[in-house]
């Protein structure tokens, strides 16, 4: 059941989380320690920042300034709209958007329970389909927020196509609300200073008595997953925790599960990544988003995606002065590979004729085995782009290599006929590749072009040739030197090896022509007669950018830093907006 019927313009919140997440933490409702152990994932959200620490915030000054207030309006309604609702039901105004946007204001929390071990799921009448299980819960804060969300309940259920069958229930000694739909049932109270809901009986009996200060079976904060993810869940206005090997019960009733499918998850080694988990919090200015996901990472897990980083890497040697935006980020292709090579071929799989066929299949065609061809790349993928208006001729893209000349062959080899000139300088071998089939095709016009470069550690790539020849014109850095004072600033606060980086100069963007460049490019998408949707899209980008004053945003905000590393605990993020 969707997270709609549990509580209305839930939708909403997801998008003001990200522009509010700034602040003063408050108490939930519930707590992470306090939710029932079996919980495999929460969200909480400890209430909209006030004073001091919403003015001194970048994000949240941005958000309330009065510049900005189309763009608010426009994102919430677009949020919070229900395109199934009837059509002679009326939408949202500007001025309820901006009231039910006041909810915010409250904690709450929100998250899953899987159906207790060695419960019996449910057993349908004769020619009727079992409903799936649906463990989301949610509690709200409603202290004097008590009117305002009875009247958003009000609308909600005035705005269902489907008219529920609405009965009175005591559960957990609350009474309460059961709405039987076809599409399921939703359990809700108001109990206390608290509105609850859930999409499950047992549930729901489990989030009452938690509110009640009873704790039968156990509690989150007991379990060894949340206790190797507390250290990322300490403070923060916003926090969040997901046992990953339980994704298979949030996914679907894994009892319910195929054998093969069942295979499949122990293939993947789904045990081996524990918690995904982190918080958003306020440090001063700046916004952070820190998490991680955790768990072991011994050779042959899902850990085997992430190497262990670099102190610089290649491509960061090309980063100059004017830099407006980089990009990095490294990949263990062959651990990829041999990830999804094991799932396929797990004892049982039918696949495993199929992956044989399809490696002969790929080494005839490049002349190589896909390992010794995965062996050819560092893992290395980064993105460099000079221009203010983020125009997409001056975006290069950087791929490492191993070994150039049987790089530069398996290029050939894979893009053959396409290859339509290639011209070596030095040690810069220059490709003309065409995106329009062969050379063989008539009336190639030069936009359907796309030029590469390769030197000895790296493949670089962009629309434009004469980019490419502005990158390479000057040798590679070797150190910080020619990296810009706020970029060396951004990469010195994050440990020494990485394995993902990304920062972002927002006081060097041309706001104004951004803006036009923007609107142009998603106006033009949506013009295209095969989109069912097109007008729907240019009337939102419209109402989000047409009163926007773009000056707005570098009054407030400054860059974006983000980077992630692994040890062996796991892989951690880490992000800054100010």
């Amino acid at each position: 059941m969707k997270l709609r019927r549990i509580f209305p313009g839930l939708s909403l919140f997801s998008l003001l989380i990200s522009l509010l997440a700034t602040g003063v933490v408050a108490q939930a409702p519930l707590e992470g320690p306090q939710l029932p152990a079996r919980t495999s994932f929460y969200l909480i959200w400890h209430g909209s920042p006030a004073g001091e620490a919403r003015k001194s915030n970048a994000l949240m000054s941005l958000w309330d300034d009065p510049d900005f207030a189309p763009a608010r309006a426009a994102m919430a309604a677009a949020m919070i709209d229900n395109k199934k609702k009837p059509n002679d039901k009326p939408g949202l105004t500007r001025d309820e958007v901006a009231q039910y946007a006041t909810l915010l204001d409250n904690p709450f929390a929100f998250g899953y329970m899987p159906r207790r071990e060695g419960a019996a799921a449910k057993t349908p009448a004769a020619k009727e389909t079992a409903p799936a299980w649906n463990g989301m819960f949610f509690v709200y804060d409603r202290s004097g927020k008590e009117e305002l969300l009875s009247k958003a309940v009000l609308r909600m259920r005035a705005n269902d196509a489907e008219i529920p069958r609405v009965t009175e229930v005591t559960v957990a000694g609350v009474k309460a609300l059961k709405f039987d739909r076809k599409s399921g049932t939703t359990y809700w109270a108001e109990t206390g200073k608290y509105a609850v809901a859930a999409g499950e009986a047992s549930v729901f009996e489990d989030v009452l008595e938690r509110l009640a200060g009873k704790s039968p079976g156990g509690s989150l904060g007991e379990s060894g997953a949340y206790k190797e993810a507390k250290p990322l869940l300490a403070g923060g206005l916003l926090e969040f925790f997901l046992q990953v090997p339980q994704i298979k019960n949030i996914a679907g009733d894994s009892d319910a599960a195929s054998p093969q499918i069942r295979a499949l998850w122990n293939s993947l080694k789904l045990d081996s990544v524990h918690v995904f988990a982190g918080h958003i919090s306020l440090e001063g200015a700046r916004t952070r988003l820190q998490g991680g996901i955790l768990g072991d990472t011994a050779e042959g897990s899902l850990f085997d995606i992430w190497p262990a980083g670099e102190k610089q890497p290649v491509s960061f040697g090309y980063v100059t002065p004017e830099t407006v935006y980089y990009s990095e980020s490294q990949i263990n292709l062959l651990g990829i590979y041999n990830i999804i090579k094991r799932a396929l071929t797990q004892p049982g799989s039918n696949m495993a004729g199929l992956v044989t066929t399809m490696e002969g299949a790929a080494q005839t065609r490049i002349g190589m085995t896909l390992p010794e061809a995965f062996a050819l790349t560092t893992g290395e993928i980064a993105t460099i782009q000079s221009s203010p208006s983020l125009d997409p001729d001056k975006r290069v893209f950087f791929a490492g290599i191993h070994n150039k000349p049987e790089a530069l062959k398996l290029i050939r080899t894979i893009l053959s006929d396409q290859v339509t000139s290639e011209r070596s300088e030095g040690n810069v071998t220059y490709l003309k590749i065409s995106l329009k089939g062969n050379q063989g095709t008539k009336g190639v016009a030069q936009w359907n072009f796309y030029h590469l470069a390769m030197t000895p550690d790296l493949l670089l790539g962009a629309s434009k040739n004469e980019t490419l020849r502005e990158v390479l014109a000057q040798p590679p850095a070797t150190g910080m030197t020619s990296v810009p004072k706020t970029l060396q600033t951004a990469r010195a606060q994050f440990p020494e090896k990485l394995n993902g980086f990304s920062f972002v100069d927002l006081q060097k963007l041309d706001w104004p022509a951004l803006k036009e460049r923007w609107t142009a490019t998603v106006v033009k998408s949506a013009a295209d007669p095969k989109s069912a949707d097109a007008q729907q899209r240019v009337k939102q980008v419209n109402d989000w950018m047409r009163d926007v004053n773009p000056g707005v945003f570098p009054k407030h905000l400054h860059s974006m830093t983000a980077a992630s590393w692994k040890d062996a605990s796991g892989v951690h993020f880490d992000q800054w907006v100010d």
